[in-house]
C-alpha cells in the first residue's frame, strides 16, 4: 500500500471507508428488509386513515367553497339596479378561490423542507393544528362590510391553504416509508384518495345543512321578490358548511401525535438504528433486532452532497424535472376544469336559472350537484388507482391518464356550443339557463376527463415523488414537485379563467388545455417506474449502488 508521508493515500481512504459504510448498513438493511417484507396487518391501515383524514380535510377546505361562493355573492353583493341575484365581482370570486392555492404553495415548499430538517412526526402535529385552526376561523369571518368579511375569509383561507401544503409531503413520505414494498403504491394512492372522500363529503354537507335550513326558512325565489328570497339565515350556511371541515382532522390528531417517527428517517438520516428497530417494533408483529455495537452514524455511504448540487442534479435532476413538470402542467389542466363545472351543471338540468331558486335553494342544488359528480366520476378514479397501481405500475396509470384526458377535452373544446347548448334558445318561461345541447354527452365527456385525471397523473404526481429521492430530501423534493403543482392551479385559477370571458375564448382555452395534457404525456417519459422496488433502489441508498460503485472501482484499480 502507498503512503505519503505519515498519510494513508487517498485510495487507502476510499477503501476503508467504503468498508465502514458496509458495517454501517447492515442495521439499516435490517430494518428495510422487515419494514419491505412486513405483512400487511391493521397498523398499515391505521396509518392510511391517520395520513388520509388530513387530505380528507384538505379536499374538503379547498372544494366545499365552490357550493357556496354564491350564496356569498348574494348575501354581501347585492345591486337592487341590476335586477338579477347578487354575484361575486370575478376579482373577489378569484381571490376567495384561489388564496388557499397559494398558502397551499407556500407550505409544500416550507413544511416539506423542515420535514426533512426537524423529521416527519414532529412536523405532523404542527400541519394538522394550523389546518383545523384556520378552517374553524374561516367560518367565524367577521367584519361589518362585505369588504371586511371577505378580507379576513382571505386571510384564514391563506393559512389554512399554508397547513394543507405541508399536510402534502408529509403524508405522502410518512405512508412510503412505513409501507411494504409489495403494496407500497397502494397505500399512498389511498392516503390521497381520501381527497375524493373529501370532496364528496363537502358535497353532502352542504346539501345537508342547505336542506335543513331550506325547511326551516322558507322563502320565495329571486323571480318573485328580488329581496326577501335571500333569507338572512343563509349567513349561517356557508359558515357552518365552512367549519365542519375542521371536525374530521380533529378527532384523529391524538393519534397523529402518538405514530412513531419513521425508521427510514431515524436510521438513514439520524443515524440511530437502534431507535428506528425499537419504533417499529411497537408496529409490526415482530421484533427487529440491531446489532448495538453498530455506530449510531447515518448509512448513507458519502451523505456530503446537498440538495441541488452538481451532484444531486447528476443523480436525481431528471427526476425531479419530471416530477415537477408533470405536476405543473397536470394543474394547470386539472384546475381549469372549473372552466365548464359552471355550465356543465346547468347544461345537465341539476342547476336551473339563478332567478328561479332562492338563496339556500342554489347552495343545495348546486352541492347536489357536486356530489354527483363526485360520486360517479372523482371517487371511482381515485379508487381504480388504488386496486390497479402495483399491478400495472405508475408509469402505464400517468400516460394513459394524460392522453385520455387530452382527448376528452380536445373533444369538448371543439363541440363546446353543440354539446353545452346555448342562452339564447331558451324559452323566455324557461327554467333552464341552457337549451338545445346535448347534456348527456357533455356530462359524460366531462365525467372521462375526471375519471381519467384520478385514474391517472393526479394519483401518480403524488405517488411517485415519495418514492425516488433519498431519505435526507424526500420531503423537501416531494414539497418541490407538489408547489410545482400549485403554481399550475394557480395560472388556471387566475390566468386561464380570466382569458375566458366568452364563449370562444372558453373553447380555445379548452382546447389549449388538451395541448398542455400531451405535453405532460411527454415529460412523463422523465419519470422512472418505481412499482416493485424498494426505496433505497429507487433512491440509490442501497449499498450495492451509488457512492459504493465508485469505491469498489478504486478498489479494483489497486
Amino acid at each position: 500500500m502507498l503512503y505519503i508521508g505519515n498519510f494513508p493515500s487517498l485510495i487507502h481512504l476510499l477503501q476503508l471507508c467504503y468498508s465502514f459504510s458496509l458495517a454501517m448498513a447492515d442495521g439499516s438493511r435490517d430494518i428495510f428488509s422487515a419494514l419491505d417484507n412486513a405483512k400487511t396487518q391493521l397498523y398499515h391501515f391505521k396509518a392510511i386513515v391517520i395520513a388520509g383524514m388530513g387530505f380528507f380535510t384538505d379536499a374538503y377546505d379547498l372544494f366545499c367553497i365552490t357550493a357556496v361562493t354564491k350564496l356569498i355573492g348574494r348575501l354581501y353583493y347585492y345591486d337592487p339596479s341590476k335586477g338579477e341575484p347578487g354575484k361575486l365581482p370575478k376579482n373577489v370570486n378569484n381571490a376567495i378561490t384561489g388564496v388557499a392555492l397559494c398558502g397551499t404553495l407556500a407550505g409544500q415548499l416550507f413544511f416539506g423542507w423542515l420535514g426533512d430538517k426537524l423529521g416527519r412526526k414532529q412536523v405532523y402535529g404542527i400541519t394538522l393544528i394550523t389546518m383545523v385552526g384556520c378552517a374553524f376561523a374561516s367560518g367565524l369571518s367577521f367584519g361589518s362590510t362585505p369588504h371586511s368579511v371577505i378580507a379576513s375569509l382571505c386571510f384564514f383561507r391563506f393559512w389554512l391553504g399554508f397547513g394543507i401544503g405541508g399536510d402534502y409531503p408529509l403524508s405522502a413520505v410518512i405512508m412510503s416509508e412505513y409501507a411494504n414494498q409489495k403494496t407500497r403504491g397502494a397505500f399512498i394512492a389511498a392516503v390521497f384518495a381520501m381527497q375524493g372522500v373529501g370532496i364528496l363529503v363537502a358535497g353532502a354537507v352542504a346539501m345537508i345543512v342547505s336542506k335543513s335550513f331550506l325547511v326551516a326558512y322558507k322563502a320565495e325565489v329571486f323571480s318573485k321578490n328580488h329581496v326577501l328570497s335571500t333569507q338572512p339565515e343563509g349567513d349561517y350556511v356557508w359558515r357552518i358548511v365552512l367549519m365542519f371541515g375542521a371536525v374530521p382532522a380533529m378527532l384523529t390528531y391524538y393519534w397523529r401525535m402518538k405514530m412513531p417517527e419513521t425508521a427510514r428517517f431515524t436510521a438513514l438520516v439520524r443515524g440511530n438504528h437502534e431507535k428506528a428497530a425499537a419504533d417499529m417494533a411497537k408496529v409490526l408483529e415482530h421484533d427487529i433486532i440491531v446489532d448495538e455495537s453498530k455506530p449510531k452514524i447515518p448509512a448513507v455511504p458519502n451523505p456530503s452532497y446537498k440538495l441541488l448540487s452538481r451532484e444531486f442534479v447528476r443523480r436525481h435532476g431528471l427526476h425531479l424535472l419530471g416530477t415537477t413538470t408533470t405536476w405543473f402542467l397536470l394543474d394547470i389542466a386539472f384546475y381549469s376544469l372549473q372552466l365548464t363545472q359552471k355550465d356543465i351543471y346547468p347544461a345537465t338540468g341539476l342547476v336551473p336559472k339563478a332567478s328561479s331558486m332562492n338563496a339556500i335553494e342554489e347552495v343545495y342544488k348546486i352541492s347536489k350537484a357536486m356530489f354527483l359528480v363526485a360520486l360517479f366520476a372523482t371517487v371511482p378514479g381515485y379508487w381504480f388507482t388504488v386496486f390497479l397501481i402495483d399491478r400495472i405500475g405508475r408509469f402505464i396509470i400517468q400516460l394513459g391518464g394524460f392522453l385520455l384526458m387530452s382527448i376528452f377535452m380536445a373533444v369538448i373544446g371543439f363541440q363546446y356550443n353543440d354539446l353545452r347548448g346555448y342562452k339564447d334558445k331558451c324559452p323566455s318561461d324557461s327554467t333552464d339557463e341552457l337549451c338545445e345541447g346535448k347534456p348527456y354527452l357533455f356530462a359524460a365527456l366531462y365525467g372521462l376527463t375526471l375519471f381519467f385525471a384520478n385514474f391517472g397523473p393526479n394519483s401518480t404526481t403524488f405517488i411517485v415523488p415519495a418514492e425516488i429521492f433519498p431519505a435526507r430530501f424526500r420531503s423537501t423534493c416531494h414539497g418541490i414537485s407538489a408547489a410545482a403543482g400549485k403554481a399550475g392551479a394557480i395560472i388556471g385559477a387566475f390566468v386561464v379563467q380570466n382569458y375566458t370571458q366568452t364563449d370562444e375564448k372558453i373553447k380555445r382555452a379548452i382546447v389549449s388545455l388538451s395541448v398542455v395534457n400531451l405535453i405532460g404525456f411527454l415529460f412523463s417519459f422523465l419519470v422512472p417506474e418505481t412499482k416493485g422496488k424498494s426505496l433505497e433502489q429507487l433512491s440509490g441508498e442501497d449499498m450495492n449502488e451509488g457512492d459504493s460503485e465508485g469505491v469498489k472501482k478504486a478498489d479494483d484499480t489497486v
